[in-house]
């Protein structure tokens, strides 16, 4: 029997609507994410592991510092961000779509340093923050040497090492710095882009891998990394630094926790959303065993997009916070507690 015109339209609509459904559903879902290079170690293990795991769907994360990270989000030229600086309510309410801010993993930031014969360094608080406000300028100052009893300081001068790029690890250090000395707080300040002292022993440089370059080559050199990266490196020369109690504490899991165990998350949302806030800080924390430097790390999110993506951050951040947690410790992060976990759970409900 012969079809009119009009049945033989519909079924080629008919055919042409389910090719483009199955085309659809056998599509891969990219990811691309850019930001804080704090968290790159085990955010490249998580999103390689996640994406073997996970037919269909394919991550790629750029590390290019916080402060980038947070601009390409608002500039909307990625699908998720991230950040050790979180987002300020500035930040914030230039993303249309609204943000769902999360906390993934948590870490230390260590001081390296490159000295020879020096396998053991403690540092005070008087003396680190001397030596980034630049007034502490050579290694065997009497502030440094004081708890350095029987260690053969050279005289030689300080070369500081610090970020060049917008970076949430510059903005934690300074964050504790600030807190724990208002000369600090007043001269630097608290920034993702401190005010160094502009003098010819600053040295500046991109990312965790570049200072970490400029401390390995030039000796008598310090500066600030996060801890996972110093570990999964190898470095071996990493201060010991005085905590509030006075106590000299080398970076790793104990004093980590111990760190964030104080840290209290707000009970509301974040500002004109009903998006729970879960950015919580500790500047300074308090306990015996606490190191002094230590932060979560955030994943910035739009709150309404794309639903194929939506549905696949969904199911990153599920695996980041329950199995992505397991390998933290030996890749130098901090395991987020289960009630962090269960709040990172519930509001990536959010991500629609």
């Amino acid at each position: 029997m012969r079809k009119s015109p009009f049945l033989k339209t519909a079924v080629a609509a008919g055919f042409a609507a389910l090719f483009a459904v199955s085309a659809q559903a056998g599509a891969e879902v990219k990811l691309n994410g850019s930001g804080a290079s704090f968290p790159f170690p085990i955010y490249s293990k998580w999103f390689k592991d996640f994406s073997a795991a996970t037919k269909g769907v394919r991550i790629d994360y750029q590390s290019k510092g916080s402060g980038a990270g947070i601009q390409d989000l608002i500039n909307g030229t990625v699908d998720f961000a991230a950040s050790d600086a979180a987002m300020s309510p500035e930040e914030q309410a230039k993303v249309k779509q609204g943000v769902v801010l999360l906390p993934m993993t948590a870490g230390e930031i260590v001081l390296i340093y490159n000295l020879k014969g020096v396998k053991d360094l403690k540092l005070s608080r008087e003396a680190y923050t001397g030596i980034f406000s630049g007034k502490i300028t050579r290694w065997n100052d009497p502030l440094i040497a004081a708890a350095n009893k029987g260690v053969a300081l050279p005289d030689k001068p300080i070369t500081v090492v610090t970020r060049s790029d917008s970076s949430g690890t510059s903005y934690v250090f300074t964050g504790h710095l600030a807190a724990i000395s208002d000369s600090f707080k007043t001269t630097v300040g608290h920034s993702k882009s401190p005010q160094w002292p502009n003098t010819g022993k600053f040295v500046a440089a991109p990312k965790n891998d570049g200072v970490t370059a400029q401390v390995q080559q030039n000796e008598g050199a310090i500066g600030y990394v996060e801890y996972g990266y110093a570990k999964l490196t190898g470095w071996k020369q990493i201060a010991e630094l005085e905590n509030q109690s006075g106590k000299f504490i080398a970076a790793g899991p104990a004093g980590g926790a111990a760190a964030l165990a104080a840290a209290q998350f707000p009970q509301g949302t974040l500002p004109g959303s009903d998006v729970p806030d879960l950015i919580a800080w500790v500047w300074d924390p308090a306990g015996d065993q606490s190191y002094p430097i230590a932060t979560f790390t955030w994943m910035l999110f739009y709150k309404d997009q794309d639903d194929a993506k939506a549905d696949a951050l969904r199911q990153m951040v599920k695996y980041g916070a329950t199995e992505g947690q397991k390998i933290a410790d030996s890749m130098g992060y901090i395991p987020l507690p289960a009630n962090v976990v269960e709040k990172v759970l519930s509001a990536s409900a959010f991500i629609k």
